[in-house]
């Protein structure tokens, strides 16, 4: 006789974060993956800029960022919301050159600056790249 199992409740995924990307490599057509990525507070400087970083998953994304000691992503975010009108300057900086050779590519990085408000929720950074060009835009 078959013992009834017990269920469980499913897990509930972590909270996404405030800023994301994605990389597709425009000259296979698929994701690119082990990409280092930087993201940067420029402004408003904290006592000095925050900066995290991560490498994209093999599905070209970045849903977690690797903070300073005891600093997040979403701390940042709340903190600023509450000061400064929650305005912020980020910039993104994807290692290109590690990824393409140094001698494949025209762009050793590509570097995206942008504005972001702390209120308007949720901010995803795609980057087309190609050896010779790239584009960018906010996604959903």
């Amino acid at each position: 006789m078959n013992e009834p199992t017990s269920l469980t409740a499913p897990l509930s995924a972590p909270a996404r974060e405030p800023i994301t990307c994605h990389v597709l490599d425009q000259t296979t057509g698929r994701p690119a993956s082990s990409v280092a990525v930087s993201l940067t507070l420029l402004r408003p400087f904290r006592p000095s800029p925050s900066t995290l970083t991560a490498v994209t998953s093999s599905d070209g994304r970045i849903n977690q960022w690797n903070g300073e000691a005891g600093s997040s992503l979403t701390e940042i975010f709340e903190n600023l919301a509450k000061h400064a009108n929650g305005k912020m300057v980020w910039s993104l900086k994807f290692d290109t050159g590690s990824y393409f050779g140094e001698d494949r590519t025209l762009f050793p990085e590509v570097e995206v600056k942008f504005f972001v408000d702390a209120k308007s929720g949720h901010y995803h950074v795609p980057l087309l790249l190609g050896p010779w060009s790239y584009t960018t835009y906010r996604g959903s």
